[in-house]
């Protein structure tokens, strides 16, 4: 990532363009742009070797005009509070465009969990839930699994917060082990919501999945399971990278032989029968889908030029900056932005906060169904934007997501 990259100036800027476009008012702007709530805490967490260690961690709810808010804690060592700003604001719009009723949130802690031990990260979890449990809740901020956390943490979290209130509470967290109130097919759900996008993207582009080229960027959760879907639905997965850099075979990758290799040598950086190449190659080599499913910031305008995809599908959050959309539209590249591609996360999660509160739960044919109606009917929505007004999907997008809010912030009026 460029030092120069700041992610919350880019969901800014992005606002800005979806609100000149629809004439919103300065006043609805203010509203619309910053932050409701941005929580920052300093905690101490005991290490195995005995020693004190501060950790810095945030919470940021940015809307909450829809309903509670709504989003992922990360734990990286590069987690900044500009940083959460603007993914809180891309998950409002998120929940928005696929028609939930959630606002947006986002949390991250400034750790490395690669060098804690599991019983300091669980110590670490459970001090961080105690002090954002002051804002957290299941009608008002509901967290979920992000970059470095799991089910587990989920888990700990779920259960620090109901050792306070004295009985179980699993709809305060999403994404958590079956077990204890979890979803079916809510570790699959963010690459199920790319599919389905990126076949109705196909389908209005009259070309056929069976065959087409995918490069992945990032084979943790989102990037693994994707190519997984995407090589069951006939496609050929030419390139994928993780952390260690890429591998890119023009014949193809059997996902699973990939996903072994990575869970016994924890890197693909020895992988053998592949040319090797950096994170950001993959991102270039000839492929009809390129899905980055890694960090922000990755496609820019240094290089979208030499993007060779026809699709775009976005299963990270805020890989493309406004200025490489505009490359990437001209040349002719559809780019099926963030806060609808990868959206069948939150939707899942919304399933598993409603089945945590009735009590009552699905399974994962219904779960599924009812994912690719949602996304579906958002790609739809969207595309229709998009067309209407002769612009990019991102653009689409975030026109009916803001509108969505904003209407909804019109007629709830201002307090008090």
């Amino acid at each position: 990532m460029q030092q120069s990259f700041n992610p919350y100036e880019m969901a800014v800027q992005q606002f800005e363009l979806a609100a000149d476009k629809l004439g919103l008012s300065e006043d609805m702007r203010e509203l619309l742009r910053k932050p409701k709530r941005e929580l920052t805490v300093n905690f101490p967490v005991r290490m195995d070797d005995g020693h004190i260690q501060m950790v810095t961690g945030y919470r940021v709810q940015h809307n909450v005009t829809r309903g509670p808010a709504k989003g992922g804690i990360r734990y990286t060592p590069e987690v900044t509070l500009d940083e959460v700003k603007a993914l809180a604001m891309w998950m409002t719009w998120k929940c928005a465009v696929v028609g939930i009723p959630y606002g947006g949130a986002k949390g991250g802690v400034i750790c490395d969990p690669k060098h804690m031990t599991s019983a300091e990260l669980e110590r670490l979890t459970r001090r961080f839930a105690t002090e954002i449990s002051i804002i957290i809740g299941p009608h008002s901020d509901i967290p979920a699994p992000d970059v470095n956390t799991n089910a587990q943490v989920m888990a700990w979290i779920m259960d620090t917060y109901s050792m306070d209130q004295g009985y179980s509470v699993p709809a305060v967290v999403t994404g958590k082990p079956l077990s204890i109130g979890g979803s079916e097919g809510r570790n699959d759900a963010t690459a199920t919501g790319v599919l389905f996008v990126t076949r109705s993207a196909a389908k209005r582009m009259e070309f056929l999945l069976q065959g087409a080229r995918v490069s992945i960027q990032g084979f943790g959760n989102a990037g693994g399971v994707a190519a997984r879907l995407f090589h069951n639905e006939g496609c050929k997965i030419v390139a994928v990278s993780d952390t260690s850099g890429g591998i890119y075979n023009e014949d193809g990758f059997d996902p699973a032989v990939l996903l072994r290799h990575k869970a016994e040598h924890g890197t693909l950086s020895s992988y053998s029968n592949a040319q090797h190449m950096s994170i950001h190659d993959v991102l270039e080599v000839p492929c009809d889908i390129l899905i980055p499913a890694a960090t922000e910031g990755v496609i820019t305008e240094e290089n979208a030029d030499r993007i060779q995809a026809r699709i775009v599908a976005e299963a990270a959050n805020g890989p493309t900056t406004p200025e490489a959309d505009v490359i990437l539209f001209n040349k002719g590249c559809v780019v099926i932005p963030d806060i609808l591609a990868n959206a069948g996360g939150v939707t899942v999660s919304y399933f598993e906060w409603v089945q945590d509160l009735q009590s009552f739960f699905w399974d994962n044919e219904e779960i599924t169904h009812r994912l690719e109606v949602i996304m579906n009917r958002a790609f739809d929505a969207v595309a229709e934007k998009a067309d209407e007004y002769h612009c990019d999907m991102r653009l689409g997008a975030n026109m009916l997501a803001i509108a969505r809010v904003a209407e909804s912030t019109q007629v709830r009026g201002i307090y008090p």
